[in-house]
């Protein structure tokens, strides 16, 4: 086990100790949430919740810790005997992994004491930043596939080791079929997938031998990458002489080529018709070579007879967005037995927070499609048998009332006062729950071009609050 304790900011302890030595720690409440889909796109996939808990479970400071803060010179030796004697007391509630989210909501939420809240800052924005990316980058993907399997190929152009790993758990969540990465199919149950490289071949005499080998050594799971020489000429000839040579003879069929270069589009079509005129109609077609939504999209349109894609560097990196913006913002402080709400308030208005402690709805239309959602002031409840008004928070006679609706809370517990209370589902029922709720978004929403705003809406009560206290520090200043 690592011991991550100390993948801080280095500014979080330093305010930790300030307040330490101030005797300040306050229960506080932070949000976490973020300002813009990647891409540009219409929503994202909440992931990296249950490495959250498992970060959370295991947070301590040893003495190795201790001593290296002591050597800094900079820490209050009462403080560093809190920090080797941390307990971890905080309540924290989440949107569950596999959810679509929307900018500006809470998909996070931690209330305790402000020590707490601090310390844990980094690794909760980090862990929820990379897999929230790369899960919403893999949903895009699979979107434009219509139906055909999307394998993550990415490991070896990931940011590092753990981006490889969790990375590939994240896409698997957004609907990948599987991994080239080994190691995660040990850990999660992802299905690894991988047949050969281009070295496999040019280590034979010929393209032939290099086929008929591979074909004796799996003959139940031949799949021949094609291109490494001439895709038509000779690619595509040799698999299917190994075919009718070797593996029909003997009871088998060839499962699959995979084309890594050239014009998918052209190549496939003309690959589908040397297998279809070969009687090989089940032979199935892979494409690989730097795609990402776009391209599949427009190999789609054209005709292409690709059944299956391996994505790589542009799914494992998010390469066309690869920061997910995610922050971790203070929004309410107990003073006196009291919550007083907070609020950064910035000329850039996408900047300025919401509020107070928070609950966060999603309201369903009677064919089960995400209406919208609303983030109210947490005692608040939104009662289903009576119409509801939306409005938008920063146009507020643009308003709409819904009727028959379903309101959903969409934080759920995760820790109460330190104690774990939420157990991750399986990673294959996460990644289930994820193409459901998918389904609830309406297509506008999901399209890669100018896709339709998802309303996220305030109740009447926590705009009223947010504009009280716009129009007292205006006052004020």
């Amino acid at each position: 086990m690592r011991n991550l304790s100390l993948l801080v900011d280095y500014y979080e302890l330093t305010m930790a100790n300030s307040y330490f030595v101030n005797q300040r720690n306050e229960l506080a409440t932070f949000d976490l949430f973020f300002r813009n889909n990647p891409d540009r796109g219409g929503y994202a996939i909440m992931a990296g919740l249950q490495q959250v808990i498992q970060y959370i479970n295991e947070l301590s400071f040893s003495d190795e810790d201790i001593a290296y803060l002591r050597s800094k010179d900079t820490f209050d030796e009462g403080f560093l005997n809190y920090l080797r004697n941390f307990e971890f007391t905080s309540t924290i509630y989440a949107i569950e992994e596999g959810t679509p989210i929307f900018p500006h909501e809470p998909v996070l939420r931690v209330t305790g004491p402000i020590i707490e809240c601090q310390i844990i800052e980094t690794m909760l924005l980090l862990t929820i930043n990379h897999q929230s990316l790369i899960a919403t980058k893999t949903s895009r993907i699979v979107h434009a596939a219509q139906g055909r399997s999307i394998m993550e190929f990415g490991s070896r152009r990931a940011q590092g080791y753990d981006a490889a790993n969790f990375g590939a758990r994240a896409a698997y969540i957004a609907g990948a079929v599987g991994t080239a990465n080994t190691l995660v199919d040990r850990l999660y149950k992802i299905p690894a997938i991988g047949t050969m490289a281009h070295s496999y071949v040019q280590s034979f005499e010929t393209e032939y031998e290099a086929f008929l080998t591979y074909a004796k050594t799996y003959p139940k799971n031949t799949l021949l990458l094609v291109d490494t020489y001439s895709t038509l000429n000779s690619g595509v000839p040799n698999a299917i002489k190994v075919a009718k040579d070797y593996l029909e003879p003997h009871g088998y069929r060839l499962k699959g080529i995979r084309i890594d270069s050239g014009d998918l589009a052209y190549l496939s079509k003309q690959a589908r018709q040397m297998l279809d005129d070969a009687g090989l109609f089940d032979c199935q077609i892979t494409a690989s070579s730097s795609l990402d939504e776009y391209i599949i999209q427009d190999l789609i349109r054209q005709g292409a007879k690709i059944d299956s894609f391996g994505v790589g560097e542009r799914l494992i990196t998010s390469k066309s967005d690869s920061v997910f913006g995610g922050v971790y913002k203070l929004s309410a402080l107990q003073e006196n037995g009291e919550w007083i709400p907070k609020m950064k308030i910035s000329d850039n208005i996408e900047k300025t927070t919401i509020p107070g402690n928070k609950m966060l709805y999603r309201l369903f239309d009677q064919s089960n499609k995400a209406i919208a959602d609303v983030i109210t002031l947490e005692e608040e409840i939104i009662d289903e048998n009576q119409p509801y008004l939306l409005f938008d928070p920063n146009f507020p006679w643009k308003q709409k009332l819904v009727e028959n609706f379903k309101a959903v809370k969409l934080l759920k517990p995760i820790f109460v006062k330190g104690k774990q209370v939420y157990h991750s589902p399986e990673l294959k029922a996460i990644r289930n729950y994820c193409a459901e709720q998918l389904a609830t978004l309406w297509d506008e929403v999901k399209r890669f071009e100018n896709p339709h705003l998802y309303y996220v809406d305030y109740s009447q009560a926590l705009w009223d609050l947010k504009q009280t206290l716009l129009t007292a520090f205006a006052d004020e200043n």
